[in-house]
């Protein structure tokens, strides 16, 4: 079993899960707010002694949050590879540095005369849901990442298809 919850778990007045999994002996908060963008109000812990993973509530942060945590979580718990497919590609576009979280940009892969590169999409801010949809990977940029020149590798993350 597994729990998945999104929402409620962020600092506002109507997210109550990190207060809820303190307040009884058979809850438990492993950690909650992690150095990741978008998705740095992830929880996990246990309700009764099955594990539950929350979401943050924007929906592009629980789409990336449930792609790089539930879905391996998933896959282990059945016996199935945990580990999402990743692999390198060159940078069509420059990108600056990173700062101190580890991002997951979404990013659109492309062929062009039997090369494959990967470009990030032009803004990032995680309300955005068209981003998200017109995206098919992720750039994972890990935490201070220096800036780097189109044609340099990046790992890349697939979107599994949506269908």
């Amino acid at each position: 079993d597994l729990v998945v919850t999104t929402g409620g778990a962020s600092v506002g007045t109507h997210d109550h899960i990190v207060s809820d999994l303190g307040s009884s002996a058979e809850n438990a908060l492993n950690f909650w707010k992690i150095a990741m963008r978008p998705g740095k109000p992830l929880i996990s812990g246990n309700v009764n002694d099955i594990p539950l993973i929350g979401l943050p509530g924007n929906p592009v942060s629980t789409a990336v949050c449930a792609l790089v945590f539930v879905r391996p979580a998933i896959a282990h718990m059945v016996g199935g590879s945990a580990d999402p497919l990743q692999f390198e590609l060159p940078l069509s576009v420059d990108v600056g540095a990173n700062d101190q979280r580890q991002d997951y940009i979404r990013a659109v892969i492309s062929t062009k005369d039997g090369r494959q590169t990967v470009t990030p999409a032009p803004r990032q801010d995680s309300s955005m849901m068209s981003v998200l949809a017109n995206a098919n990977a992720f750039i994972i940029r890990p935490p201070f990442d220096p800036a780097k020149a189109a044609g340099e590798r990046v790992w890349v993350m697939p979107l599994p298809p949506l269908y």
